[in-house]
């Protein structure tokens, strides 16, 4: 089995591999550590990474060969490598959230999620690039430097989690972890062309992430196909008591549900498109292609009507108080007293002066834009026009998609208005940027599932576009069902995977 088409191969595929013992785990992590080396340099490359744990990766892989040789029971996904999202805590790596003020910082502690993972014998090769705490749509608010989208290195690969989703469409690891505030697994996950699934608010612990916005934000399962992220899902999924905002109820049956919709029957499904998510602004390639994506539904067997959510043209304005305003309580932890940067503590400052000076020193614009807005939103006199308005708002969107669901199984829009766009073109216009959670943003207000699958190229740019599906609180399997169906019938059509089709990189 050669290097190259390890890295190329599904986690469900390297896991049967190396259950079977046709190829070790050790080989499976070098090969992928190896195209890290090739593709991924901060100045020319990919720049997925910003940590690369190989010695670690190596000596776990070697463990989970001597389980398996004893005769152990190992996970579904033992020895399978994972790229994981910046703001995961990993007590053997540093976790900086993308930003300059935790430059370097060893967190004490694993996550909740890096433990599932690491006792269900994955692989964790590194840690991601990401816009700073999670603020962004493009990655290009990272301290360390954009990370750039392997169909086109001049053009951004999403945001917050560019760094996951870049991982996997340039075949840096099989599976990666992403976070979604607003739609940071799922917008990246469309500009890639790769999978991306946010789960129920709840239904994946947050204990150990680092926190954006407390009530919006959400791990979730990144993959090149949606078998590969539904087994993700599995081993990461479920009731943590460390997490007091976890949802003490069963994951249900994802894997299940991926298998059955690979089956390519749809019958007895409803699916709504939402009116309110497409039309102006929206590109011309990425309506064409969610209008193609749809049509293949209903011909495997699926009912497809129109829905309206009118409250969903106010979800962008309303998340974009919320989330400043959870923003300002949550960042004002960092403040150069107990552990990150620390700058002007020469003597000669009060502790108030060195605060200023580290916090000025250490956040990014993006962050303290958010912090700015989120404190004048909260502040006196300001609260009830702003924010409080805004949690209505929520209640709203909430109840659109309570309505909807008495209706549908599930709804659809498109993932993004457009495919990525240019490095640099909309860095100095937050409205524009922000513009491109547009249709994402409404599951992060009201905690429901929803995800992300490909669903072909825009004939404009030849850029991967993706299809929105959005399910009610706790049915996260119907995501799986309908993706999978959907990824069946196009892989077929196009005679591959899409991510066949990414030019080939530059190595080292």
């Amino acid at each position: 089995m050669t290097e190259s088409s390890l890295f190329k191969r599904t986690a469900a595929e390297l896991a049967e591999a190396v259950a079977a013992g046709e190829v070790s785990a050790v080989e499976v992590t070098g090969a992928h550590l190896d195209r890290i080396a090739a593709v991924d340099d901060a100045e020319t490359g990919v720049h997925a990474f910003l940590h690369v744990n190989r010695e670690q990766a190596l000596a776990a892989a070697g463990e989970v060969d001597a389980k398996r040789a004893a005769g152990e029971q190992l996970g579904p996904l033992a020895g399978v490598p994972l790229a994981l999202k910046d703001v995961i805590t990993t007590a053997d790596m540093p976790t900086t959230a993308g930003s300059k003020i935790l430059e370097g910082w060893q967190p004490p502690y694993d996550a909740t999620i890096t433990r599932r993972m690491r006792e269900a014998g994955i692989i964790i090769l590194g840690k991601t690039n990401m816009d700073e705490f999670a603020m962004g749509s493009s990655t290009e608010n990272s301290a360390f430097g954009p990370t750039r989208n392997p169909w086109d290195l001049d053009r951004i690969p999403g945001g917050s989690g560019g760094g996951s989703s870049a991982a996997l469409a340039s075949f840096q690891a099989p599976l990666a972890i992403g976070t979604d505030t607003g739609g940071s697994i799922r917008q990246p996950a469309a500009v890639t062309g790769t999978v991306g699934v946010k789960p129920t608010y709840g239904g994946v612990s947050r204990y150990g992430l680092i926190a954006c916005a407390s009530s919006l934000d959400q791990a979730g399962p990144c993959a090149r196909t949606v078998l590969d992220a539904a087994l993700l899902h599995s081993v990461i999924g479920g009731y943590d008591p460390l997490d007091a905002t976890s949802i003490q109820q069963p994951v249900p049956d994802v894997v299940a549900a991926a298998r059955r919709g690979a089956d390519g029957d749809l019958s007895g499904m409803r699916i709504g498109v939402v009116k309110e998510l497409g039309g102006e602004g929206y590109q011309a390639g990425v309506e064409r292609r969610f209008g193609e994506a749809v049509e293949v539904l209903g011909k495997l067997g699926a009912e497809v009507v129109e829905v309206s959510c009118p409250h969903f043209d106010y979800a962008l304005p309303a998340y974009y108080l919320i989330l400043p305003s959870e923003v300002s309580s949550n960042l004002a932890r960092f403040d150069a007293m107990r552990y990150g940067l620390r700058v002007g503590d020469d003597g000669s400052r009060s502790a108030e002066e060195v605060m200023n000076a580290t916090r000025g020193a250490g956040f990014g614009a993006e962050a303290k834009r958010r912090i700015i807005l989120g404190t004048y939103a909260l502040s006196s006199g300001y609260y009830d026009a702003y924010y409080g308005q805004a949690q209505k708002v929520r209640t709203l969107v909430t109840r659109d998609f309570e309505a909807a669901f008495e209706q549908v199984d599930v709804l659809v829009s498109p993932t993004t208005p457009t495919t990525a766009f240019p490095i640099g073109e909309k860095v100095d216009d937050p409205l524009a940027m922000y513009k491109n959670d547009l249709c994402t943003i409404p599951s992060n207000l009201a905690g429901n599932a929803s995800a992300s699958f490909p669903c072909g190229l825009a004939e404009e740019d030849g850029m991967p576009v993706g299809l929105h599906v959005m399910a009610p609180v706790l049915a996260d399997d119907r995501l799986y069902r309908i993706g999978a169906a959907l990824e069946q019938a196009l892989v077929s059509e196009w005679g591959g995977p899409l991510l066949d089709k990414v030019p080939e990189l530059e190595t080292a």
